[in-house]
C-alpha cells in the first residue's frame, strides 16, 4: 500500500469522478432541463478548476478567463478529459516527494489575484473541491430519484481492497 497520503486522495478522487460520470450517463436522460444543464456546469466547473491547477502545479499558463468552460463540452467529452486529467494527477502525485509537497508555489486566480500555496496544499484543494461539487451533483440526482454513485472514502477503501 502506497503511504504517500496525496496518492490515496487523487485515487479516491479519480474513482469518485469516475462514478458520478457514469451515472450521470446512464441517467441524464431521467433529469429536467434544469438539473441535467446544472449538473453538466458543476462537472464542467469541477474539471476546469482541475485542469487551472494542474498548470499551477506545473508552472504554465491556463488560459481560462472564468472556473468554468467557455463553451459547454458534451457529457462525453467532459467525462474523457474529466479522467485524463484525473489521471494526470495520479501520475503526478506517484514522483512527488514530500519535499516536493512542501514546496510553495506562486501564482494567479483566475481573477487575477495573487495567491502562494504548497504543492500539498493545492492536492488538498482540488480534491476537497471536487468532493464538495460531487456532493452538489448528487443532491440533484436524488431530488430526481436518482441513485447517486458511492463516494465515501470508505467505500473506495473497500472497492480496492
Amino acid at each position: 500500500m502506497n503511504t504517500n497520503p496525496y496518492s490515496q486522495l487523487v485515487r479516491y478522487q479519480h474513482w469518485a469522478s469516475r462514478g458520478l460520470y457514469e451515472v450521470v450517463d446512464h441517467h441524464i436522460d431521467r433529469l429536467n432541463a434544469e438539473d441535467a444543464a446544472n449538473i453538466m456546469r458543476i462537472l464542467d466547473h469541477i474539471f476546469v478548476v482541475e485542469r487551472v491547477f494542474q498548470h499551477h502545479l506545473q508552472g504554465l499558463p491556463h488560459g481560462f478567463q472564468a472556473a468554468r468552460s467557455d463553451v459547454m463540452p458534451d457529457l462525453q467529452r467532459l467525462a474523457k478529459d474529466a479522467m485524463e486529467v484525473d489521471g494526470w494527477y495520479v501520475s503526478y502525485v506517484d514522483t512527488l516527494s514530500a519535499q516536493a509537497a512542501g514546496e510553495t508555489v506562486d501564482f494567479a486566480y483566475i481573477n487575477g489575484t495573487p495567491a502562494r500555496m504548497t504543492r500539498g496544499e493545492m492536492l488538498l484543494h482540488v480534491c476537497l473541491h471536487g468532493t464538495y461539487h460531487r456532493g452538489n451533483a448528487g443532491v440533484l440526482l436524488l431530488k430526481n430519484n436518482i441513485m447517486p454513485n458511492q463516494d465515501r472514502m470508505t467505500d473506495f477503501l473497500e472497492a480496492v481492497a
